[in-house]
């Protein structure tokens, strides 16, 4: 029994070292592994660039027609004739909608013969009166007479014409809002009209901003429909007060609106363009490592020591500013020239040896100039 122990104990420590024995094996092969220099990190890269950037104001809109109304009816009537179609582009007093005027005519006819008649009494009171047949009286009466049968003729046709309703301006027609045959109370919304060439687009900047903004200065618009298209336009006016509530001033710049792509009602972003600033130091907006701690870039170098001869990186903290086409400006933390990591960021750390790949990035090129 005792024999058979023994035998068990000897088999058991001779596993035990033969696994202790792999495993000395195996962790003396990750640090030889470990301690063999590593590969270098194959990456993109870019320079620091000096470009030439126009200052921006920056704020959003809403697009406003430069005329803009409900066409309506002043007098009421039944709908005759609709002498359009919804969307529409009419001209100026082009005729709309026409009312019925058959009662109207005939009160007209009416009316124009009263004044005939009170002509034909004035010039024969005249004739009388030369002849002292009848009283200066009698002849007021017969010239005032003429004089309210005219105003009243006068009255009629003003009636007449304002029942056919006329386009107040150049412009497009919204959506038809009557019917053939509908009566027509006074101030009935017949259809919207809209000039849409030019157009307006009202923005607020903060008060802060006031010194560098004016009367003729030029802007940038841009719509969500067309996000691909800048509109330019110019400021039309600056209100003269700043809102208390926000502590904004209200701006109004015109823009050309030739192919009628920009609608009123439309949310824009508007950039007001301030004289152009030289030399702003730039970088693509992939070189940066963006975080909470600040932003930074991996900087390459040429190393020395026994790195002598070879590439290596080193985290550098920097500034950065505004962004424009996929560029950022870099406000302090680098130079003109200096060569950073645009690619492959992720795998390095300080003092990493490096390769360049000949491949550059999409957005590092000249493109935002």
């Amino acid at each position: 029994m005792l024999r058979r122990l023994l035998l068990v104990l000897i088999v058991v420590a001779i596993v035990v070292g033969g696994l202790g024995f792999l495993k000395y094996r195996q962790i003396q092969g990750e640090i030889a592994m470990f301690s063999q220099p590593q590969p270098p990190a194959t990456v993109a890269d870019t320079r620091v660039k000096a470009m030439t950037w126009q200052p921006e104001l920056h704020a959003v809109g809403s697009l406003q027609a430069v005329q803009g109304v409900m066409v309506s009816n002043q007098v009421p009537g039944q709908v005759q004739q609709i002498l359009f179609e919804s969307g529409d582009m009419v001209e100026k007093n082009q005729a709309l909608v026409q009312l019925d005027t058959e009662v109207d005519e005939a009160d007209l006819a009416g009316l124009e013969a009263a004044r005939s008649l009170a002509e034909t009494q004035l010039g024969r009171n005249r004739r009388l009166l030369a002849d002292r047949a009848v009283s200066q009286g009698d002849f007021d009466e017969a010239s005032s007479r003429l004089q309210q049968t005219e105003a009243e003729v006068a009255a009629k046709r003003a009636v007449i014409e304002k029942k056919t309703i006329r386009a107040p301006f150049a412009g497009q027609l919204g959506i038809r809002q009557v019917d053939l045959g509908q009566y027509l109370a006074a101030g009935t919304s017949i259809v919207a009209l809209e000039a849409l060439d030019p157009v307006y687009v009202d923005y607020a900047l903060p008060e802060r901003e006031l010194a560098q903004i004016a009367v003729g200065q030029t802007v940038e618009a841009r719509v969500a429909a067309y996000p691909d298209a800048s509109f330019p336009g110019t400021i039309q006016a600056i209100s003269p007060a700043v809102d208390q509530a926000t502590r904004n001033v209200r701006v109004r710049a015109l823009l050309k609106n030739p192919d009628h792509r920009l609608r009123p009602g439309m949310f824009a972003k508007v950039a007001t363009l301030l004289p152009e600033q030289d030399q702003v130091l730039t970088l693509p907006r992939e070189a940066i490592t963006f975080n909470t701690y600040g932003d930074s870039v991996f900087m390459i170098l040429d190393g020395e020591g026994e790195q002598a001869g070879k590439l290596v990186v080193q985290r550098r903290q920097i500034q950065t500013g505004a962004v424009r086409d996929q560029r950022v400006a870099v406000l302090s933390g680098l130079e003109e020239g200096d060569r950073v990591v645009s690619a492959g960021q992720v795998k390095l750390r300080n003092g990493a040896e490096v390769r360049i790949t000949e491949d550059e990035p999409a957005g590092s090129g000249d493109a935002a100039q």
